[in-house]
């Protein structure tokens, strides 16, 4: 086959567009990010992040309301990625740098930063056969919550074969020796202060005006976005600027075009 004739190869990606947090607690600020979501994309092409037990007080079971809700969307093309399993960290950091991301970089979430190979092993494997019990398919990935991985967690990734991961600035397939498959920050924002309002909201009006069009640039929200109208203008306005002339992805697209 010449190059004259090689089919084109698919472009990845403009938009990896995903809602965090989700679990029953969360139901009712998830149908509002979805409805943002579907007023851009006009289909069921982003993914959701789900926490099989939230901060131990809002757990998943099979059969629920919810259970079916999490399965109807998945049947619908949603991608569901397992994360974490508490959502909460209760770990005790031996370095300053732990420390430091798990005061500074998320409000006691960083579950898996500071967490051995077994526990972490023993949290991915339930949270997955959970999920996926309920879901009826493998799920696309493991995200650990406020995106934090500590070395037992990186471990245990890799020996349960999930095929996808991500961090602030990365996607990767373990799977695959870890190899990186999309890089850029993901655009955010933050709820839980006035000044993290501030920031996200000048950061995301940088990255609508400034940030270069990536093969696969990422977008994550969250459920207490909703509880701050400023912060779904934003998000409304970022994915419209992002969108422009692109079209949203799916994260197992990466694995294709890669």
């Amino acid at each position: 086959m010449t190059e004259a004739t090689r089919p084109e190869r698919p472009k990845g990606p403009s938009l990896l567009a995903s809602i965090h947090d989700v679990g029953p607690r969360s139901e009712g600020a998830v149908d509002q990010l979805s409805e943002l979501f579907l007023k851009h994309i006009g289909a069921p092409r982003y993914a959701m992040l789900v926490v099989p037990d939230h901060w131990g007080s809002a757990p998943l079971v099979p059969g629920s309301p919810f259970a079916t809700r999490l399965r109807a969307w998945a049947d619908s093309g949603i991608e569901m990625f397992l994360h974490g399993w508490f959502h909460k960290d209760v770990s005790e950091h031996a370095s300053a740098s732990a420390r430091f991301k798990a005061k500074h970089m998320t409000a006691g979430e960083g579950e898996f930063l500071g967490l051995d190979y077994a526990t972490a092993r023993d949290r991915m494997a339930r949270g997955r056969a959970l999920v996926e019990d309920i879901i009826g398919r493998p799920v696309t990935g493991f995200i650990a919550p406020a995106w934090l991985y500590g070395d037992g967690a990186r471990e245990a990734l890799r020996d349960l074969d999930f095929a996808l991961a991500e961090d602030h600035f990365r996607v990767w397939a373990p799977q695959q020796q870890d190899r990186v498959l999309a890089k850029g920050p993901v655009i955010t924002w933050a709820s839980r202060s006035k000044s993290r309002i501030a920031s996200s909201l000048a950061v995301a009006a940088l990255a609508r005006t400034l940030l270069p069009r990536r093969p696969a640039m990422r977008l994550g929200v969250h459920p207490g976005d909703v509880t701050v109208p400023a912060l779904l203008t934003s998000i409304d306005k970022t994915l419209g600027a992002l969108t422009k002339g692109g079209r949203f992805g799916q994260y197992r697209e990466l694995l294709e075009t890669h």
